[in-house]
């Protein structure tokens, strides 16, 4: 397994999708620099309102972790029973 899931979610501007922002004055506010859209609430706004995307990412990342355990079950069950006489596996 990975030892490391962590992940780089960059926010997206509402109106059209870009992660080009400018974070101004501590975060407090924040403009995007492909259509020029102000999110006066800053980071705060910004998280509130990508909270789909970062579920979605959050679910993705989630998957890739029960796929990869799995696998790592799987391939330890496989080594425990490899010379076992009562069971066979193929």
């Amino acid at each position: 397994m990975k030892e490391n899931y962590n992940r780089d979610i960059l926010l997206k501007c509402i109106v059209c999708g870009d992660t080009d922002l400018d974070y101004v004055k501590n975060e407090s506010s924040v403009k995007c620099n492909r259509c020029g859209k102000e999110y006066p609430g800053g980071y705060d706004e910004l998280v509130e309102l990508n909270q789909l995307y970062i579920e979605e990412q959050i679910e993705i990342m989630k998957t890739e972790i029960e796929k990869d355990t799995q696998k790592e079950l799987d391939d330890a069950f496989k080594k425990v029973f490899k010379n076992s006489k009562y069971f066979k596996i193929k």
